[in-house]
C-alpha cells in the first residue's frame, strides 16, 4: 500500500544550527535524514483532546520537532489525570489543560508553536479548525466526537490518525486518507448509549495510553515524511494484558455515507443525535420543568442530602460495580451492577409503588439503569452527577475517583 505524505508542497523552511543539533539522532537515520526533519518542521498536527492519549502524543510530536501543534480541549486537569495524562503534574490540578500543556511542550521545544483551541469541537467550528493542519490525532473518548472528527476529515481531505483505548486494550488506524478507508467503513454506525462504558467508569490501565499514544504519534510522522507504511486499511489491535499485537484488515466500503461513491453525508450533522444521546431540555439552574420527555427524572445530591437530613431518606440503589463501592459509598441501601439488573429485579428491595433513587459514579449508568425502571413500572429516579456531585457538593471526603 502507498504511503500518503500529508506536509504540504512548499519551501520548506531551513533548519538553524541548534535544530540540527537537537535532531541528530533523527538526521543520522538514512530513511529520515534532514529532509525527513524538515518536512516535520513545515508541517501541522491537531490533536483533538489533551488527556490520555493526547499527553504523550503531544510530547513525542513536539519533541520530534513538528512545526505547528493545535490542542482541541476545553477541560481542567483533575488529580484523577495524573495516573495517566503525562503532560500535567500535581501543581496543575486545577488548571486548564491547555495552558498547563503549552507550557510543557514550549519548554520541551521552543521551536514549536503551539496553538491553542480552547473549545469544545462541533459541527459548527470542526470543518474550520480541522481544515487548517496537515493531519489530525483523534485522541477523543466519545463516539460523537469520534465521529465528527472523521466526517470532518473526510470532508476537508485532512487524513486522520485515530487512537482509542479501554481498560487493558487499545486500537491504532489511520482513515480518511485519499486511497483508504474512513472510521465509518469500519463503525458505520455507533454502539447504542451506554453499552460501552467510559474509561471513567471501566477503568484504564495508565501506562495503556502512553502506548497507544505513542504508536499514534508514530503513523503522525510517517504520513508528515512519507516514511514506511502507515496503518492505512489496517486496524492495529494492542491487548496488554498477555502483550498481544494483531493487525487486521479494513477495506474501503464503496457504500459508506461519508466516504463512499455516492455520499449520503455531504456535510456535518448533529452527532449527539446521531449518537443517539438524549439531548438535555432543562433549565439553567438544573431543575426539571423543561424536561424532554425521553429524560428520565433526576434528583440532585442537595435533594437527597435534605430527605436523609429530615429522616425521610428514600431507598438507594447504587448500581456500580463492587470493587467501585469499596473506593467511594454513599451508603446506598442496596448495590446491584447495571448489567445485572434487568434481571436480578426479583432481588430489588424496593416496592414498585415507592419512590427511589438510582446512582453510579458520575450519573450515566444510573440514567440508563432508571430509565429501564420507570419502563418497568418503578418509580425511579437518577441521583444528578453521582458520586462525583456528592464529593463536590455535600461532602469532600468522599473520594472522587
Amino acid at each position: 500500500m502507498a504511503t500518503t505524505t500529508a506536509a504540504p508542497d512548499q519551501q520548506q523552511a531551513a533548519l538553524s544550527p541548534e535544530e540540527l543539533q537537537r535532531y541528530s539522532r533523527h538526521l543520522t537515520l538514512p530513511e529520515f535524514g534532514k529532509e525527513g526533519q524538515e518536512k516535520l518542521k513545515n508541517s501541522s498536527v491537531l490533536l483533538v483532546g489533551a488527556g490520555g492519549l493526547g499527553s504523550p502524543a503531544a510530547t513525542y510530536l513536539a519533541a520530534a520537532g513538528v512545526g505547528r501543534i493545535g490542542l482541541v480541549d476545553f477541560d481542567t486537569v483533575e488529580a484523577s489525570n495524573l495516573q495517566r495524562q503525562i503532560l500535567y503534574g500535581s501543581s496543575d490540578v486545577g488548571r486548564p489543560k491547555l495552558e498547563a500543556a503549552s507550557e510543557r511542550l514550549e519548554d520541551l521545544n521552543p521551536h514549536v508553536d503551539v496553538e491553542r483551541h480552547e473549545v469544545r469541537l462541533t459541527s459548527d467550528n470542526a470543518l474550520d479548525i480541522i481544515d487548517d493542519y496537515d493531519v489530525v490525532a483523534d485522541g477523543t473518548d466519545n463516539f460523537p466526537t469520534r465521529y465528527l472528527v472523521n466526517d470532518a476529515c473526510v470532508m476537508t481531505g485532512t487524513p486522520n490518525v485515530y487512537a482509542s483505548i479501554f481498560r487493558f486494550e487499545g486500537q491504532v488506524s489511520v482513515f480518511a486518507t485519499e486511497d483508504g478507508p474512513c472510521y465509518r467503513c469500519l463503525y458505520e454506525e455507533p454502539p447504542p448509549p451506554g453499552l460501552v462504558p467510559s474509561c471513567a467508569e471501566g477503568g484504564v490501565l495508565g501506562i495503556l495510553p502512553g502506548l497507544i499514544g505513542t504508536l499514534q504519534a508514530t503513523e503522525v510522522i510517517k504520513l508528515l515524511t512519507g516514511m514506511g507504511t502507515p496503518l492505512i486499511g489496517r486496524l492495529l489491535m494492542v491487548e496488554t494484558l498477555e502483550m498481544n499485537f494483531r493487525t487486521v484488515n479494513v477495506p474501503t466500503n464503496p457504500d459508506c455515507p461519508v466516504c463512499g461513491d455516492d455520499p449520503s453525508v455531504t456535510e456535518l450533522i448533529d452527532y449527539e443525535a446521531f449518537c443517539g444521546i438524549p439531548q438535555s431540555d432543562t433549565s439553567a439552574n438544573g431543575t426539571d420543568d423543561a424536561m424532554a420527555d425521553d429524560r428520565v427524572p433526576e434528583t440532585t445530591v442537595q435533594q437527597l442530602k435534605q430527605k436523609r437530613d429530615a429522616g425521610d431518606a428514600p431507598f438507594v440503589l447504587d448500581v456500580r460495580e463492587p470493587y467501585e463501592a469499596e473506593i467511594a459509598s454513599l451508603g446506598a441501601d442496596q448495590l446491584i451492577p447495571v448489567d445485572q439488573l434487568e434481571d436480578r429485579l426479583d432481588e430489588l428491595g424496593v416496592d414498585k409503588d415507592e419512590e427511589f433513587v438510582v446512582h453510579c459514579r458520575s450519573g450515566g449508568r444510573s440514567e440508563k439503569a432508571t430509565r429501564m425502571l420507570r419502563k418497568k413500572g418503578y418509580k425511579a429516579s437518577n441521583l444528578k452527577g453521582g458520586v462525583l456531585a456528592w464529593s463536590d457538593e455535600i461532602d469532600p471526603d468522599v473520594p472522587r475517583y
